[in-house]
């Protein structure tokens, strides 16, 4: 889990699903005076260069945030983000990509708070660097998944939970349905964001399937499930298809929002003609 850097992986389709989720969320809550605490249990280095070793080996970013920055058609949903992509960068020029606490700090007022988690020892030095002396922002070097029940509920009782673990390793399937029981358990109230991949895997395609189930358990206002796949797998089978953001007491305005958007990302984000993207959520309550 400790080899995985994200910089590799900086600003592809998977972070434009990802954080305009986590944008439209985050504005949602900011519809309201009181203050609200977002954690995030795998924070990262909080940004990345577009620049430099990483991202350059692969460039994926040129087939996510690269696609967009430069539309003139974005939908207003899309252009928040971007929008928010710019300001992270000081203007126009794509040289850095906000990760979700970058993103997350872009959206939050003085009454509101991060709490930030990363166990790789270079990110997270890098992660405290960035944010660590700001007001209401807390970076931890610790396992986000132990750290759920230090942070949870917070006082305000609103908050938003983000679990983005690299999958890497098998185990983070079963800890990241844990993490969504857990934060439920805690907080019913809460709003849990949760991404997935779209590999070939067995765990890949059950996790759907028992978040759904978790949450028609615990959650107040049920969920939603937002799936983009833009690539096909490699002729062994391997390499990432697509993501899917799983949110667990989603905003009301949310579904409204994201079924005409994940469509028009999958036409914008394609690497291939089967393309789609679709949005599904549980029956009313």
């Amino acid at each position: 889990m400790l080899a995985y850097r994200h910089g590799f992986h900086a600003g592809n389709h998977a972070d434009v699903l990802k954080h305009l989720v986590l944008a439209e969320v985050l504005a949602y809550m900011n519809a309201k005076p009181k203050g609200w605490r977002h954690v995030d249990t795998h924070a990262g280095a909080g940004g990345y260069s577009l620049l430099g070793e990483q991202a350059g080996k692969r460039r994926e970013f040129e087939h996510g945030i690269g696609r967009l920055v430069a539309r003139s058609d974005l939908p207003a949903s899309v252009q928040a983000y971007v929008d928010l992509v710019r300001r992270f960068n000081g203007g126009d020029a794509l040289r850095q990509y906000p990760g979700s606490p970058a993103i997350a700090r872009l959206l939050m007022r003085p009454q509101d708070q991060l709490r930030l988690f990363e166990l790789h020892p270079t990110d997270a030095k890098i992660l405290a660097s960035y944010l660590g002396a700001e007001p209401g922002v807390e970076v931890r070097q610790a396992d986000g998944y132990a750290a759920l029940k230090s942070v949870l509920p917070p006082p305000t009782r609103r908050g938003v939970v983000l679990i983005d673990p690299p999958y890497e390793i098998k185990t983070d399937y079963a800890r990241a349905l844990a993490a969504l029981r857990e934060t439920l358990t805690r907080f019913a109230e809460a709003v849990v964001i949760v991404w997935l991949p779209q590999l070939q895997l067995v765990e890949s395609a059950q996790l759907p399937q028992r978040l759904k189930a978790a949450a028609d358990a615990q959650a107040r206002r049920g969920w939603l499930h937002a799936r983009l796949t833009v690539a096909r797998a490699d002729a062994q089978g391997f390499g990432l298809m697509g993501s899917s953001v799983f949110v667990a007491n989603p905003p009301h305005t949310l579904h409204a929002t994201l079924a005409p958007l994940l469509p028009w990302l999958a036409t914008a984000l394609a690497q291939f003609d089967g393309a789609r993207g679709l949005v599904e959520r549980s029956a009313a309550r």
